[in-house]
């Protein structure tokens, strides 16, 4: 059932290959096959396993040769005298047009077929499922049950044939040899088992030729040509002692009867004491000890890789037939058994058929101790989780009552602030107000001399700009803080700003004060809001100036590069800060003097300005003849317009 699985999976492969668009070519245009001629041995799975794969990888690596299959259908070795000429009549049917780009050979019986033709054609041709030593097939006239074949290498016999590339096992007599006589030195007789098929005959022919290296062993051939399971049976229950048995291949007898796995299980126990290795995989894993055997595994996605590299570029040198490597493999429990010491093995062992770890063998019980814990461990889990949810709700319900009270405070706080405000506000706007409403009136009424006339309109003027400047910084704070205004960065000469905004405010005093601008560069230029850095630096000299009389000002700029920022500083000699009063100062309507002229916004509005920018501002407590303001200016600004609801940095 599963062979025909894999044969009808490999014809759906070929269909769609042969059907699909890798294969659409005019009849102009039409492209030479890949001729794939397979054995059709009774390795059938094995054999539409890897042309299916090969198919399938060769067209999803971009192939587009159209595929040809051919079957030489060989099945004993009683025909073989018929392969040679199978194979001649098949290459005969691609000439001219048909001429394959490659060919592709699967099986031993194709391989040697292909090796037996006396001309080869000049057409690049790979193999795979075969073997490196093989034999010519004979004439038929020869008797296929006497004729004992000369074994050949390919590498070795012939170098002049095309065969590029593809995969091949080779069976190491000497190695498997070697390693009977080392775990059993007292071997004198060496009994080979092979099969009436082409891997049979050709297995013993390489053997034959493999033990002349071990002229003080006997070899006995155990060929599957001239006996049947029962005659096979048989003799080895006569084998001489100090024999060890060495199992090529058996799936056919001399009547050309197929076995399965029984007739093996057969003839194991007919050998038993005899110690039993491979030379293939059979009787791995239940009847040897164990053998130096090629690593079988799908070679039909490798040769398809190959096969495109050498349609590409067929002078490839890294292209070529490669050697399936070999492995030590052994049964853990025939060693057991046997009571062998695998230590004087001197490479690598695969070992098969080890004994159970404790968790293969207790395993359901484990699972069951492991359910068990793991469902106290949730339990535990929930049981934590719920006291920690609750003691987070506790922890949250304190954390609101605090945040409610801490808000009620706010209110209350922001209640306060607001009635002062409004104080603040009637005081201040209704005092410039009621100096231009009776001066105003004064003025309506006349009777006054020119020079008074002129003194009035001065007063009139002045309390008019107190009252802009008034409304200006209300607008603006309220701006600041609910972030709807934009600052535009430009590059700007900042010595010249600093020099500009002091002369400004120097010529605008009464208080005969001197001031001083103090910087180690006469220009230094950044990004910067000019307009809002130069109202900041008016309110801080104008607030020096304000609290300081007939007394010294100074603005000083520094440039700290190591950490990109620009310093300024605001010193005055005046009456100074407390400093319980010196945090307070930046809020909004705090005034040390109620009685001195402002709103108390100014400072506040130098803050959140500089903050805006992405500077900060302080009072530098270890100054004592007055007071110091200090803020800072990034110098890595980018050149950009920085929206009022966006973040600078």
């Amino acid at each position: 059932m599963m062979q025909r699985s894999s044969y009808l999976r490999l014809m759906l492969v070929l269909c769609t290959f042969a059907f699909g668009p890798s294969s659409l070519h005019s009849a102009g245009e039409e492209k030479h096959p890949v001729l794939i001629i397979s054995s059709y041995n009774p390795d059938s799975k094995n054999t539409a396993e890897t042309i299916s794969a090969f198919v399938e990888e060769f067209g999803h690596l971009g192939g587009d040769a159209p595929m040809a299959l051919e079957n030489m259908n060989c099945k004993s070795f009683t025909e073989a005298h018929e392969w040679k000429g199978r194979m001649k009549g098949l290459l005969e049917r691609y000439q001219g047009d048909r001429t394959p780009s490659l060919i592709v050979l699967i099986g031993q019986e194709a391989w040697a077929a292909y090796l037996s033709q006396n001309v080869h054609r000049r057409v690049p041709t790979m193999v795979s499922m075969a073997s490196r030593n093989a034999i010519i097939l004979p004439d038929d006239t020869i008797d296929l049950k006497k004729w004992m074949p000369q074994s050949i290498d390919y590498f070795n016999d012939f170098p002049q044939a095309l065969l590029k590339a593809g995969f091949v096992n080779e069976y190491d007599v000497e190695a498997n040899v070697r390693l009977i006589r080392t775990l059993y030195p007292q071997t004198k007789h060496i009994a080979f088992i092979s099969d009436n098929s082409y891997g049979g005959v050709a297995l013993q022919a390489h053997v034959i030729k493999e033990m002349e290296r071990f002229p003080d062993l006997d070899l006995i051939l155990l060929d599957g040509r001239n006996n049947t399971i029962y005659t096979i049976t048989d003799r080895l229950h006569r084998l001489p002692p100090n024999t060890a048995l060495l199992i090529g291949t058996w799936r056919v007898d001399m009547n050309n009867t197929y076995f399965m796995q029984n007739a093996t299980y057969m003839m194991m126990g007919a050998s038993m004491g005899i110690p039993t290795f491979s030379l293939t995989s059979v009787g791995i894993g239940y009847w040897a000890i164990g053998g130096i055997i090629p690593t079988y595994q799908p070679l039909g996605k490798e040769m398809a890789r190959q096969a495109v590299n050498l349609l590409n570029n067929p002078e490839d040198r890294l292209v070529s037939i490669e050697l399936v490597p070999n492995h030590l493999v052994m049964d853990s429990r025939q060693i057991e058994a046997n009571n062998i010491n695998t230590a004087v093995i001197n490479r690598p062992i695969d070992f098969i058929n080890l004994s159970p770890s404790f968790y293969e063998q207790y395993r359901y019980q484990i699972w069951f101790l492991g359910t068990v814990i793991f469902l106290l461990a949730i339990g535990l889990f929930i049981s934590l989780y719920f006291f920690y949810h609750t003691k987070h709700l506790k922890d949250n319900l304190e954390i609101s009552e605090h945040n409610l009270r801490a808000a009620k405070e706010r209110a209350e706080e922001s209640n306060r602030l607001k009635s002062n405000f409004l104080a603040n506000m009637s005081h201040e706007i209704r005092t410039p107000l009621n100096a231009i409403v009776g001066f105003s009136d004064v003025l309506a009424f006349g009777g006054i001399s020119q020079e008074e006339q002129q003194t009035y309109a001065e007063i009139i003027k002045a309390n008019s700009d107190l009252l802009l400047r008034l409304i200006n910084d209300i607008l603006d704070i309220s701006r600041l803080e609910a972030n709807k205004i934009n600052l535009i960065f430009e590059n700007h000469d900042v010595v010249s700003v600093c020099i500009r905004t002091l002369a400004s405010v120097e010529q605008a005093s009464k208080k005969h004060n001197k001031f001083f601008f103090d910087c180690a560069h006469s220009s230094y230029s950044f990004l910067t809001d000019s307009q809002r850095l130069q109202q900041v630096i008016m309110n801080l000299l104008s607030n020096a100036d304000k609290f300081t009389s007939q007394g010294i000002v100074t603005l000083k700029l520094e440039i700290d590069e190591r950490r990109h920022q620009a310093i300024f500083s605001v010193s005055d000699t005046g009456c100074g800060i407390p400093p319980e009063k010196q945090e307070a100062v930046f809020g909004r309507f705090e005034k040390l003097n109620e009685f001195a002229q402002g709103t108390g916004l100014g400072l506040a509005i130098c803050k959140l300005t500089v903050e805006k920018w992405g500077g900060k501002i302080w009072i530098d407590s270890d100054y004592k003849n007055g007071a110091r303001f200090v803020f800072t200016h990034p110098l890595n600004l980018q050149n950009t317009l920085y929206p009022a609801d966006s973040p600078l940095l």
